[in-house]
């Protein structure tokens, strides 16, 4: 019973963060919109396993890129090692 309701908390957690996310995302980009002068990059990463897709259009697509490659590293070695005991 318990346990039930921690899924349904965590879940509930979940849907928040990804609210607070989309609300911070649609302000920053009426702040930016209002001042006039806009430069706009952006970018972004999608692991579908362990493999990473990144796409930008910033330095910070390249900072990306090398987590993504380093995320991609981990998750093999933790499966492999994984597999072994």
């Amino acid at each position: 019973m318990m346990m039930n309701m921690r899924g349904e908390l965590l879940i509930m957690l979940g849907m928040a963060v990804i609210f607070l996310g989309f609300l911070m995302i649609f302000i920053g980009t009426i702040m930016s919109a209002s001042s006039g002068e806009a430069d706009v990059e952006g970018g972004g990463i999608i692991m579908i396993g362990p493999i990473p897709i990144v796409f930008g259009t910033s330095r910070g697509a390249m900072i990306a890129m090398i987590l993504a490659i380093i995320l991609m590293v981990l998750w093999i070695a933790g499966a492999l090692l994984g597999r072994r005991m």
